[in-house]
């Protein structure tokens, strides 16, 4: 299997920045039009199996903090079909970077989320 191929990390890559957008102008139908129908996805605090349940959870979730930043992504793929999107980010006011990984699946209809997980350190007492 080819690591990387070119065209995968492009097109992934303009996929991710597109979903990347969506979700930080809280476009709920455009954050959901990335995720395969039975991805599953844990969040830091929640779960969703299917894109019905993700749907509720967006719509009642709210948008992001403002100034939402990425630090030290990485897109790798794996033959043609798969590849991985991982990434740290961050808000302004806080030093605590959470954590992000995305598979990403080529479909019939696009490059897709199939599963994705987010999550951030517990903070350190003082």
């Amino acid at each position: 299997m080819e690591r990387d191929l070119p065209d995968v990390i492009a097109e992934v890559t303009a996929a991710f920045e597109a979903y990347e957008r969506a979700l930080v102008a809280d476009d709920v139908e455009g954050i959901l039009s990335f995720f395969a129908p039975a991805a599953v996805r844990f969040g830091i605090a929640d779960q969703q199996i299917g894109i019905e349940e993700q749907a509720r959870w967006r719509r009642a979730q709210g948008g992001l903090p403002p100034g939402r930043r990425l630090k030290d992504t990485i897109i790798a793929g794996y033959g043609e079909s798969v590849a991985v999107v991982t990434t740290l980010f961050g808000y302004p006011g806080s030093d605590v970077l959470g954590r992000q990984s995305q598979t990403w699946v080529r479909l019939p209809e696009g490059w897709r989320i199939v599963t994705a997980h987010v999550s951030e350190p517990a903070r350190q007492p003082a």
